[in-house]
């Protein structure tokens, strides 16, 4: 636990004296405070449209202005998630294998899975911390909200970007383990982050193939964390992809100590 820990608090000082973590958590705030508003005030001017046109006719107006907010937030955090995330995985390996500091790292008394977890646990927390000032968002919609919403929507929005980031965190550090070039592995896990979400595409074919297609979908399991439902296929699933792409790092980090014996 020492070595994982030593691992841990290393790449969290390298996070904060990063231009790079700074940039990237600047941009992604930014972003998301910009489309915040812009959801809000287009769903209200829609809301008050439809109350509008149903008072003329003389129905009751019914929109739920915080979940449709919610629901086009948390879909604009994950396309975020899915251009920023290779900034943040793309120098995790492979800058440690261009500066050669990686071989004093296998050199220590420290095991790869050590090495591994540490640096991804990193990366998750960064990830958190990049993601906790969105809160305020929608804390400020649920304490203007008349009635409030569940808080539950809220909870399993943040859990599916959670899982969501940590599932490309574990990606993204799996292909810079890869290279010893930041550029390439920026590219290439970008790439990878295209090929998960393409994936969303094939669910529709209908059949056997649509149904593996469908389960494999990140975006589908994501959808349903959007909608306050906390399913337990769907933590399966992220916590088997992180586990398989964290085990196939680790393998790639043993084959450095191979390839150099």
């Amino acid at each position: 636990m020492k070595g994982l820990y030593a691992i841990y608090r290393k790449e969290m000082g390298h996070y904060f004296v990063s231009p790079v973590a700074y940039v990237v958590v600047g941009v992604f705030l930014a972003l998301s405070a910009f489309f915040f508003n812009y959801f809000l005030a287009a769903v209200m001017q829609q809301a008050m449209q439809m109350q509008m046109q149903e008072m003329e006719m003389g129905m009751h107006p019914n929109i739920d202005v915080t979940m449709e907010v919610m629901r086009a937030f948390f879909g604009l955090l994950s396309t975020l998630v899915l251009f920023l995330t290779p900034m943040l995985t793309m120098g995790v390996f492979s800058e440690e294998r261009k500066r050669g500091t990686m071989e004093l790292l296998m050199t220590s008394p420290i095991t790869e899975i050590q090495i591994v977890v540490g640096k991804f646990l990193a990366s998750v927390t960064l990830f958190a911390i990049m993601l906790l000032p969105t809160a305020a968002y929608l804390v400020f919609i649920y304490v203007h909200s008349d009635p409030v919403p569940p808080w539950r929507l809220l909870v399993a929005g943040y859990v599916g970007v959670m899982l969501l980031g940590g599932c490309l965190l574990s990606l993204g550090s799996f292909i810079s383990s890869l290279t010893e070039n930041q550029l390439i592995a920026a590219v290439l896990t970008f790439a990878a982050f295209l090929g998960v979400w393409v994936i969303d595409l094939g669910r529709n074919a209908g059949g056997g193939a649509g149904n593996v297609l469908e389960y494999l979908s990140v975006i589908r399991h994501f959808d349903d964390f959007t909608r306050g439902v906390i399913d337990s296929s769907s933590l399966i699933y992220y916590a088997s992809f992180m586990i398989l792409f964290v085990f196939l790092t680790v393998r790639a980090v043993d084959s450095m100590r191979w390839r150099r014996a």
